[in-house]
């Protein structure tokens, strides 16, 4: 299984509340910093905020954009299930021995839907 298949199949199990493989590819030193507020955060952080929108957001498929033996940049897109809101992602990861150690993401707002004229549909990723 490839970098970007671990962590996209670890948020999607987490998304249902199995955050089993989330613990298992996280550094125990995890730390990241919000792009937006400068607020540091943990893992049990993140699986917060994964936990409260899970039911209202549907992701897309991940793509790798970057990797190397200590990074990875995965972008994928996402929508609001009762909503035409659309968004792009991009989250840009560091490993140390092997696991994650901190990540950045950032969204920008689409106005347009991302799947139209793909080989992917939201109903394969809800």
């Amino acid at each position: 299984m490839t970098r970007t298949e671990a962590f996209e199949k670890a948020w999607r199990l987490a998304m249902k509340g199995d955050f089993t493989l989330v613990d298992e590819i996280y550094h125990p030193d995890y730390k990241a910093t919000d792009v937006t507020t400068g607020i540091e955060h943990n893992l049990a952080d993140d699986k917060a905020v994964v936990s409260s929108f899970a039911e209202e957001v549907t992701i897309g498929p991940y793509k790798t954009l970057s990797e190397s033996e200590n990074s990875l940049q995965v972008h994928p897109f996402s929508r609001f299930k009762n909503k035409e809101i659309f968004n792009s992602g991009k989250t840009s990861i560091t490993y140390k021995e092997g696991k994650i150690v901190t990540q950045t993401s950032t969204m920008e707002d689409l106005d347009y839907d991302p799947s139209e004229g793909q080989d992917w549909n939201w109903e394969d990723y809800e």
